[in-house]
């Protein structure tokens, strides 16, 4: 029997199961209201859960998160498909195509001497792909709307941030960045007295990247910052839990107030 044969079973079910969800005769109400655009933070979210599990090597949590990323695979090509923009086949057509023009050196008849004459090739067939000169510098905003769709939002600003400051494009001191830091503050809390989101949106995404820009000036990783704050409020809401007697939520916001106190002290010693 062909090794792939119970693999292929498997991804056939996978995918008959998606459909199913997303019939309007019997499906589900929530897979059928779904859209790309609504389905973008659990793709996030499932991404960063496989790298969690990686991390942990822990094997059976990176099978299931493996599979929790595959389902928003099959269910974003569903959702295309229902639409009629494109299906499953299409996608896995276009990576195999892919990964078969880039590796010449496998499915051709290019050698190559080691990894890096491979990644080497690889992207000067993909400059090729978009119809760039390998050979020629990108400009600069290529790079930035690179960095921008492929990385986490705080690690990208944080990129464009000094690539941008890399070419001169920086204020002259450290008091300009506090000065701009003060304007887009103000501007933020003058936009959350309208209706606007867009523009709330827009003014809260200014102030971030500002403070991300005095990150950089003081030499601190705005990332690493936000990630340690994150694990800080857990554990001391660990110890709120453990410290407390029933539910957080039966409480009161004053007792809440001494539990963070209580928890805050026990992890400063």
């Amino acid at each position: 029997m062909d090794a792939t044969a119970p693999i292929l079973q498997a991804l056939e079910k996978l995918i008959a199961v998606v459909a199913q969800l997303r019939s309007p005769k019997g499906g589900c109400p929530w897979d059928l209201a779904q859209t790309q655009q609504s389905l973008i933070p659990y793709v996030v979210e499932e991404a960063y859960e496989v790298v969690h599990a990686l991390q942990s090597q822990d094997q059976t949590a990176i099978a299931e998160e493996l599979g929790d990323l595959l389902l928003q695979v099959v269910l974003q090509a569903q959702v295309a498909q229902d639409l009629g923009h494109f299906n499953l086949q299409q996608v896995a057509e276009g990576i195999t195509a892919k990964l078969i023009r880039r590796h010449p050196h496998v499915f051709a008849e290019v050698t190559v001497s080691d990894a890096e004459e491979v990644k080497a090739n690889w992207q000067t067939i993909k400059a090729q792909e978009k119809g760039l000169n390998p050979d020629q510098t990108p400009l600069l905003s290529i790079k930035l709307e690179r960095y921008n769709s492929t990385l986490p939002p705080l690690m990208a600003g944080s990129k464009i941030s000094q690539k941008a400051a890399a070419v001169g494009f920086e204020w002259p001191d450290v008091d300009g960045v506090w000065a701009k830091f003060t304007e887009e503050l103000t501007e933020f809390k003058q936009a959350l007295t309208t209706e606007d989101k867009g523009h709330q949106q827009a003014e809260l995404g200014d102030l971030l990247f500002t403070l991300i820009n005095l990150a950089r000036w003081y030499n601190l990783d705005a990332s690493l910052a936000l990630h340690g704050t994150n694990q800080r409020f857990i554990q001391r809401l660990q110890l709120m839990e453990k410290f407390a007697d029933r539910p957080l939520d039966q409480y009161k916001l004053e007792e809440l107030e001494t539990l963070w106190q209580q928890a805050k002290k026990q992890l400063n010693q």
